[in-house]
């Protein structure tokens, strides 16, 4: 394994730093929105148990007429605008849009000197304290390691590191690589990652 060598902002594309950061607000705002859980229900009216007899009759007493006690003024009854679970929360971002997403976020990261390569990620022990050494060596609080191929004695060494979050080159997206404070990456993933620029 290498040393992780530093990118800073001049080594990146110039792609990726004209890039509007509201591309990767708006990114992160639907990959939010699309791991709601969506679980907010309340019950209508028809969906109250009870209230099947009218409580008392149409003409006569001098109050107003009432259908059912399970109507939504009622202590115990409906809610009459409440959150329902068939609700959508997708929201649609272009491809282009997610593309731009991640060069902002790589991009900032670079300005910021969080950005790492090494020409390969592999712990041939497969032991946890190696893959702490090697993100402690990095001095940053939280880092984002994205792999080619993760191999298995490398996934076995970064699982339990609670401070790193293994990722194969294919699940790199805009939100992971803004939500961790560095990235480091094998010198193959950056190199593409640049060549599609």
């Amino acid at each position: 394994m290498s040393n992780p060598v530093l990118i800073k902002s001049d080594a990146l594309p110039q792609a990726f730093l004209e890039v509007h950061p509201h591309n990767l607000y708006l990114y992160c705002k639907s990959y939010a929105a699309s791991v709601r859980s969506n679980t907010a229900k309340t019950k209508t009216r028809s969906e109250v148990s009870g209230g099947g007899k009218k409580p008392f009759a149409q003409k006569g007493g001098g109050r107003a007429r009432q259908g059912s006690i399970r109507a939504p003024h009622y202590r115990g009854g409906g809610i009459a605008f409440g959150p329902t679970n068939n609700r959508n929360y997708d929201l649609k971002v272009n491809k282009k849009q997610k593309k731009l997403a991640l060069y902002h976020a790589i991009a900032e990261k670079a300005a910021n000197d969080r950005l790492f390569v090494m020409d390969s990620i592999l712990i041939d022990s497969a032991k946890t304290k190696d893959a702490v050494a090697m993100i402690n060596a990095l001095g940053q609080r939280d880092v984002l390691v994205v792999k080619d191929m993760i191999d298995d004695k490398t996934f076995l060494a970064f699982r339990n590191v609670p401070n790193a979050y293994l990722i194969e080159s294919n699940e790199l997206n805009a939100y992971l690589a803004a939500a961790y404070g560095a990235i480091v990456m094998e010198k193959a993933v950056f190199e593409k990652l640049t060549k599609e620029s």
